[in-house]
């Protein structure tokens, strides 16, 4: 499913003047009021966005995890994004709320319809929703122009940072977490990206977003750099059992740092020219 703007005519009747109806991402037709002045968005990219459109000053309430850019440190923390408080979000007095599309926000986007509150449920995983969500949060915020601007940008900006042509592909271990060892699939944003900068994901073949994995199978596959998405440093080189693995011997671990390389945002390109440079040296 993707989020869209509903045209009259689907059975729907015409939506009253001054409103749009739009199904989200998790199928729901939500009615909202155009444009949407006071926003509280509980995805971080989708926070990212409406920044990046010249919505931010509509942004009323945001995650704890939403930290780009420097300005939302302005916009009060309601929390978590997954279960929110809905305390704090009527609290808010919102026109529009963004909730991540997960079952668990299922409730919290129903009872916001039931006092009259409108709420998305937005997928934000891949770097193809960014300008698609860019675009509908242009529609609803009253920033079309703007968000026409940020995707077109956005676009090429993407295609340039895309290493194509390479005839040696690093395999990348992609490691989000080591006890249990815990990589990602195909399909994923960080997935897409280490595609991108030139690298081939190890555990490509994987359908599902994340997936437990061997130590056995991840010897066996031999990748060449191991990626850590960490803010700090990572201590399973230091274990004796990793010696197995070439490419902590030969000290191929790089830790990714910064919430670019976590979520789908008008960052990406950087964070795939990034990623490209710290590849190439991480085989040198």
């Amino acid at each position: 499913m993707c989020a869209g703007i509903v045209a009259s005519g689907c059975g729907l009747g015409t939506p009253p003047p001054g409103t749009t109806r739009i199904v989200d991402d998790a199928g729901d037709t939500v009615l909202v009021h155009l444009p949407a002045g006071r926003v509280v968005s509980l995805i971080p990219a989708s926070t990212e966005l409406l920044f990046a459109i010249g919505a931010g000053p509509s942004v009323v309430g945001r995650t704890a995890w939403c930290d780009f850019p420097a300005a939302v440190v302005e916009v009060p923390n309601l929390g978590d994004g997954i279960n929110p408080n809905l305390e704090a979000i009527l609290g808010a007095h919102p026109d529009l709320v963004l909730l991540y599309n997960s079952a668990q926000n299922a409730v919290a986007a129903s009872r916001l319809e039931a006092v009259g509150i409108p709420a998305l449920r937005l997928n934000l995983d891949a770097l193809g929703d960014v300008a698609r969500i860019a675009r509908l949060l242009g529609r609803v915020t009253g920033h079309t122009r703007e968000a026409d601007s940020v995707v077109a940008v956005y676009d090429t900006a993407l295609a340039a940072a895309t290493v194509v042509g390479s005839s040696r592909r690093p395999k990348v271990l992609l490691l989000v977490w080591d006890q249990p060892l815990m990589t990602i699939g195909t399909g994923s944003f960080l997935s897409e990206l280490v595609e991108r900068a030139g690298g081939a994901n190890l555990f490509g073949d994987l359908q599902s977003s994340s997936a437990v994995v061997s130590l056995e199978a991840v010897s066996t596959r031999d990748p060449d750099v191991i990626l850590v998405p960490s803010d700090g440093s990572p201590s399973f080189p230091q274990r004796p059992e990793w010696r197995a693995v070439r490419a902590v011997r030969t000290r191929r671990v790089l830790t990714l740092h910064g919430s670019q390389f976590s979520r789908p945002t008008p960052r990406a390109p950087a964070a795939i020219r990034e990623l490209a440079q710290r590849l190439g040296g991480g085989l040198r």
